[in-house]
This record gives C-alpha cells, structure tokens and sequence, in this order.
C-alpha cells in the first residue's frame, strides 16, 4: 500500500460499514447524479485541484459540500467538524462501494433493478400526494373550538384506571378473584390481558366523563366500561367484569381527583397537530375515492 493510504483506509474503514447498513440519507440529487454519469475508472490525479464546492474526488467522482450539509441536517445531531469528517469519509466509503459495485455490473442484477423499481415508486407516489392531497387548513377558531368541545365533554372528577381484557367471562372471573386475594394487578395485566397497556400493567392515562354518561361523550371509551368506571370508587375494582363485544374487561381505579383542565395555551399546539392530522386524512380519503371512482379495480 502506497505511504499515506493506510492511514486513509484506517479513517474510511469505520465509514465502511456504516455507509452500507445504514446508508447517509438525504443526499443532494443533482450531486448524487452527476456522480453516477462520472466514469470509474478515470482517477484524477493525486495533485489535480478539486471542483468548486467538493470535498473529496473518488476516481473522478466529486463529493459534494452540499452532500455533506444535507446530512449533517438530516442526522440532526450537533454539527461539529468530528461529525463532518465522518460524515465525508462515509460518503467516500459509499461511493466507492458503488463503483466497485457498477464495475462488476450490479445495476443488472434483478433484486437491484426492483429495488429501483420500487424507490422510483415511492418517489412519484409521495410527490404525486405532495400534489394532491390539499387539506383544509386549520384556523386558531377551529382550535378553539375543538378544546371547548373536550372541555365541554369532562365531569366534575376525572379517573386514573388500570385494565385488564380477556377472551372469556371465565378467566375475567378467575382474575377478579386473584386480585381480591391480594395478587399483583399489573403482573396479572401483563400476563393475561389483550387489551391497550398490557405491557405497561394496563395502566391507562387519566380520563374524565361528563355525568350521567351519554352516547358520544365517552372519550372514546366503550359506553359501559365508562358508566362502569365512575361507580368505582378510589382504588375501587369492579365485581363482575364488563363485557364489550366479545371481550371481557376488569377495571381498577387508580386513583381519583377533581378534573385538571389544562389551559388553552398548554393545550392549543396539541390540539392544532390533532386536526391538522385529521384533515389530511380526510383529505386524502378524498383522493382515494376520486380515484376509485375512475378506476376498475378487481379482487
């Protein structure tokens, strides 16, 4: 090996790995396309000067400054030099690997050729929706109005339950007993329950219904797992389990409290995240189904 690159097959070689398994993501296009139109096996000479704005040159092919931008951002770790100068070395390394790999003709072999087959399809896919997809856009009104609504919904106490949900009323029974002999609710939760924090000892966040429980005003929970929650008292467990479609479900107060309305200013970028998703889900149901709707589509 020639005096000076052992040292510099030592700083690429970390890069090596990395560059292949993980990749450096959000590279610059043009960049990466004029690298793949540069012949491999036209070097530039050791003392030649590189192109404006690069920073290394492998065989010919410039490493863009901009390339090394892009994924400093899109890492987006703290930008030091240490991380610039792996960064570089990991682009070199991958440009390497794709000149070896070009060279031994690679960009023929079928799994490559559908590989880029399927990127290119999600590229247009993606900006084809970038295009489309035009949701309504979310005023500070409908903010608004969206926590009174929620405010609106909440009663006077609000709950801090644990579940547990199982396939049959026998086996709820068989817990109910178990935990009314002192048995530990959370590993029961863990072992046995279906439903939502099993692995977290079913415990669910606080949750607050207006009284007498109405359909609709429920927070999403079942009707009668919420007519059943406020009849418990604090550290209260219900007697008999609460069936819910084929579902069988054993509730435990926690812990109880008089209902904490967050402020409108905590609650307000939360919220605007909510409908913003909510109308770009609509929106985009809305393009499916013009879609369909000039379509044939078999099955």
């Amino acid at each position: 090996m020639k005096p000076g690159l052992s040292a510099l097959a030592r700083r690429l070689c970390a890069g090596l790995v990395a560059a292949t398994l993980c990749g450096v993501t959000a590279l610059d296009a043009q960049a990466a396309t004029r690298s793949a139109k540069k012949p491999a096996d036209a070097p530039l000479a050791a003392s030649a000067a590189l192109p404006a704005g690069a920073v290394a040159s492998v065989n010919g092919v410039p490493i863009m400054q901009a390339q090394v931008d892009e994924a400093v951002r899109a890492g987006k770790a703290p930008d030091t030099p240490t991380l610039r100068a792996a960064l570089k070395n990991q682009l070199i390394a991958r440009e390497l690997f794709r000149q070896a790999a070009q060279k031994q003709h690679y960009d023929t072999k079928p799994q490559v050729v559908a590989a880029v087959e399927q990127a290119k399809a999600l590229a247009m896919t993606q900006a084809y929706l970038r295009d489309q997809v035009k949701p309504a856009p979310v005023t500070d009104a409908d903010v608004k109005a969206r926590y009174d609504a929620i405010v609106a919904t909440l009663g006077e106490n609000e709950y801090k339950p644990s579940v547990i949900a199982v396939n049959d009323a026998d086996t709820a029974k068989q817990l109910i007993a178990r935990l009314r002999k002192g048995e530990d609710f959370a590993k029961l939760a863990q072992d046995n329950s279906k439903g939502p924090a099993a692995a977290q000892g079913g415990a669910l966040n606080w949750i607050s219904f207006k009284t007498p429980i109405t359909a609709g005003n429920t927070q999403n929970w079942p009707q009668p797992l919420a007519e059943a929650l406020v009849k418990l008292p604090q550290g209260g467990l219900t007697r008999d389990p609460v069936q819910v479609g084929d579902a069988y479900w054993i509730l435990r107060v926690d812990d109880k409290r008089p209902t904490q309305v967050p402020a409108f200013d905590q609650a307000k970028d939360t919220l605007r995240q909510q409908l913003e998703q909510v109308a770009m889900e609509k929106a985009t149901a809305q393009v499916v189904a013009d879609l369909i709707r000039s379509a044939r589509i078999q099955q």
